[in-house]
């Protein structure tokens, strides 16, 4: 429903990561007032490379973690930059930087400074702050939404600094907090665990014997690094039903060897597997994912994590009782993600000016139960909740603040990619078909590549 605008709010973004930068900017030209709190130096979120990883618990047991991106040194994306601009600021190739496709990490984050630059958002940054605290006042008076104490200490500062909010937009990512595995004897295992969190170059590694947990993206990209330095590297699955392109690395490697789980593991080293083979490791790297982690928020029980589940959150974004004051941004995975981030930014601040209004309570938390049952019945995990894969879905989403749906073009792209990962993984960031060149033609005479570009 589109209302009229009119209500300007003080809001408090926290993270200046791809999806904070443009909550920032969206809420500024809503006509709210925003202050984004970045712990780092820097902004950049994951894209902000962090060398130094020694203080770091290596498991990242630890509430708060000294280190927040899990970036490795030769990280390059795995989507092409063509689909992954925000809709008015395209990833255009510049002179004297990265000008592959696939570019390494350094680039996007070269791509997130210029953002910041061209749109005029420093000014609205707070670096080297941590948010150690966000609570509601006021709760629970007929009619009124909550105002937020956030409570932030500035790097090397005594004293907290406390501030009220009319709104809070949570912006913390979802790749930093290690989530591990259960295996029996972990805790007895004496030798170097770690979580690939803390991964960054493969020459610690060098003429060990290494165990890899999980065979997702980064188990992948980390086993074809450190095959080459290291004695041998056991990759463990959850199924020896691997893509043709992870087959293709295998059998290239003699030193590469595919496992199922880890059955236990031993004091004297050994990490016995499922399949009842065992070997005595070095290392053993989990390449396990990440958890949601929110640990400065205090809604009292409202919002919580399950099982690695936000919620409840109306559509990844409000809990259905404290919304519009309080949003997350960049929750949802497996889409494409700044033009995604762009459309909730885009809704989050216009429900806040009052231009757009939510469903009622009710209905909202109907849609998440809803939800949930259709997650339940297509047989995806609790903890895949937040896992998207649907191109449907993010058209739906946009459509509640009128942002543009994802072309064509971005669509077929991205399922290109993937294929051809699937396929040719070791080399798909430096190859592709005759059909992607054709389909870039049509993007670069496409409305998002010729509107007013920002100059190399």
């Amino acid at each position: 429903m589109v209302l009229d605008r009119g209500q300007s709010k003080n809001v408090c973004v926290i993270g200046a990561g791809p999806s904070g930068l443009v909550a920032a900017r969206e809420l500024r030209k809503e006509g709210h007032t925003a202050v984004v709190l970045e712990q780092n130096h820097d902004i950049g979120g994951q894209w902000l490379y962090e060398p130094n990883v020694e203080a770091e618990d290596p498991l990242g047991k630890t509430k708060y973690l000294n280190v927040h991106s899990s970036i490795y040194d030769s990280l390059r994306i795995a989507s092409p930059r063509e689909i992954m601009g925000f809709t008015d600021f395209p990833f255009l190739v510049k002179k004297n930087r990265d000008t592959r496709r696939y570019p390494g990490h350094k680039e996007l984050w070269l791509y997130l400074k210029d953002f910041c630059e061209f749109f005029g958002l420093k000014e609205m940054i707070r670096l080297n702050t941590r948010v150690e605290y966000v609570g509601m006042l006021d709760y629970g008076d007929f009619g009124q939404d909550p105002k937020w104490l956030v409570k932030s200490r500035e790097k090397n500062a005594e004293k907290t600094v406390e501030q009220v909010f009319d709104a809070v937009v949570v912006a913390t990512g979802h790749y930093s907090h290690p989530r591990l595995p259960s295996i029996k004897g972990m805790d007895a295992w004496k030798r170097k665990q770690i979580h690939s969190h803390v991964y960054r170059v493969p020459e610690p590694f060098t003429n060990e014997v290494v165990v890899i947990v999980g065979n997702s993206q980064s188990g992948q990209d980390l086993s074809m690094e450190i095959v080459r330095v290291a004695k041998e590297v056991y990759l463990s699955a959850k199924t020896l039903d691997i893509t043709e392109g992870l087959s293709k690395v295998v059998s290239k490697h003699q030193n590469l060897h595919l496992r199922l789980q880890i059955e236990s593991l031993h004091e004297d080293g050994r990490v016995e597997f499922e399949d009842g083979s065992c070997v005595i490791a070095d290392t053993i790297i989990y390449c396990t994912g990440y958890s949601y982690s929110f640990p400065f928020l205090d809604t009292k029980g409202i919002v919580g994590v399950d099982d690695n589940r936000v919620g409840p959150l109306f559509e990844h974004t409000f809990p259905p009782s404290l919304a519009p004051s309080l949003s997350f941004i960049g929750v949802p995975r497996k889409l494409i993600g700044f033009p995604f981030f762009e459309s909730q930014a885009k809704w989050i601040a216009q429900v806040l000016s009052g231009k757009r209004r939510l469903p009622s309570y009710d209905d909202m938390m109907l849609s998440v139960k809803e939800f949930y049952r259709s997650r339940e019945l297509d047989g995806i995990r609790k903890s895949d909740t937040h896992d998207i894969a649907n191109f449907e879905y993010c058209d739906k989403y946009a459509d509640y603040s009128e942002s543009p749906h994802l072309e064509e073009w971005r669509k077929i792209l991205c399922k290109s990619s993937i294929i051809n990962n699937f396929t040719n993984l070791e080399t798909f960031r430096d190859s592709w078909g005759d059909e992607d060149d054709e389909l870039l033609q049509e993007a670069f005479q496409s409305p998002h590549f010729t509107q007013l570009e920002p100059q190399p």
